[in-house]
């Protein structure tokens, strides 16, 4: 095997990714070495990219929802193998602090998110911890798995932290690549309605199919046509899966009493709040959500295994790994023009 491997790397804030020839990543001890598959290009590697989210040092690989095969393990790995189809938790901790203990590792204050702090996935190698490595069930194809470990993981991480529950109305503010699967995850946990708020015609008629209520945010006010279909109630659970100002103020103004907003998109712009009207008269609450955890990928790989959580509807469009292939999916991603999943096939 060669030292050498192909990377597509941001090397500079606001400049297109290149292409580079770079190192195989050493293996430590604990560490999986994975000969990557498939790996998604995600809304957050658009703001990278943009220096909406600062990343360093650079240059550094993008990419943080990763799928493919062991190729090689570290002496005390024993839980994998050589050939083992695998999928990555983009968080590397160091399992011992306080917060890796009680299973909210991703305030470990040593954690590197592969793709941001670490080199990620857009190449043909990783290297990370085996802590951060999960097997892939035959019955997920690789494409799959990959946007399984971010887009997937992050919005049932989101329902969790709304504390969802069966009976709950949900608005679900985005329906991309996260919004597909918090659709579906919401139905599949008994949500009493799922409404599916977007602008794009395309991304609602697939919100339908997979059994939300559209609401067409161009041709109306979401917050008035989610006021209408709850007959004046509003909704207990708002997911705001956009990163827009506007779309986080809508969510909250679509609450119920008692009501619960988990913001999920990133932005670095404040919105406003009324506290007495909004919050306050409704105890309502505005709760952040970042990442997801490592002990919710078992459930999410089983509900994907038995076809409860379906990704092969027609929404993974595939690249080679070629930068300029790459750098075209983030710039629709910047338009919020894309109304699929694009992965990395190797």
């Amino acid at each position: 095997m060669s030292i050498h491997m192909k990377a597509v790397r941001l090397v500079k804030p606001g400049a297109p990714l290149e292409e580079e020839e770079i190192e195989i990543p050493p293996v430590g001890a604990r560490d999986v070495l994975i000969r990557i598959k498939a790996a998604g290009i995600c809304h957050s590697d658009a703001h990278y990219r943009a220096g909406v989210s600062p990343i360093e040092p650079l240059p550094l690989t993008l990419g943080h929802e990763v799928a493919g095969v062991v190729e090689k393990t570290g002496a005390d790995v024993r839980d994998f193998a050589a050939g083992d189809r695998v999928c990555v938790h983009y968080l590397a901790t160091c399992g011992q602090c306080s917060f890796c203990q009680s299973g909210t590792e991703q305030f470990c204050p040593t954690a590197q998110m592969i793709g941001k702090h670490r080199d990620g996935g857009f190449a043909e190698f990783i290297a990370v911890p085996e802590r951060s490595v999960f097997h892939l069930p035959d019955e997920i194809p690789f494409e799959q798995g990959a946007i399984l470990m971010c887009s997937s993981a992050t919005s049932l991480h989101a329902l969790n932290k709304a504390r969802f529950c069966a009976g709950d109305m949900v608005a679900v503010f985005g329906v991309g690549g996260l919004g597909i699967s918090a659709v579906q995850l919401a139905k599949h946990f008994g949500a009493a309605e799922v409404f599916a708020v977007d602008l794009n015609p395309r991304k609602l008629a697939l919100a339908e199919r997979l059994g939300a209520i559209p609401v067409n945010a161009a041709t109306g006010n979401p917050v008035e046509q989610l006021r209408e279909l709850t007959r004046g109630r509003g909704v207990d659970v708002a997911l705001e899966l956009i990163g827009l100002p506007l779309t986080m103020r809508q969510a909250v103004q679509s609450l119920a009493v008692l009501g619960r907003a988990a913001l999920v998109g990133l932005t670095q712009e404040s919105f406003e709040v009324a506290p007495y009207t909004e919050i306050v008269n409704k105890e309502a609450e505005i709760i952040g959500v970042s990442d997801h955890l490592a002990s919710e990928i078992p459930m999410l790989l089983d509900l994907a295994r038995t076809g409860k959580l379906d990704l092969s509807q027609g929404i993974i469009r595939t690249v080679p790994l070629e930068a300029y292939a790459v750098n075209d999916v983030l710039d629709r991603l910047e338009k919020f023009g894309d109304d699929m999943r694009t992965v990395i096939l190797l």
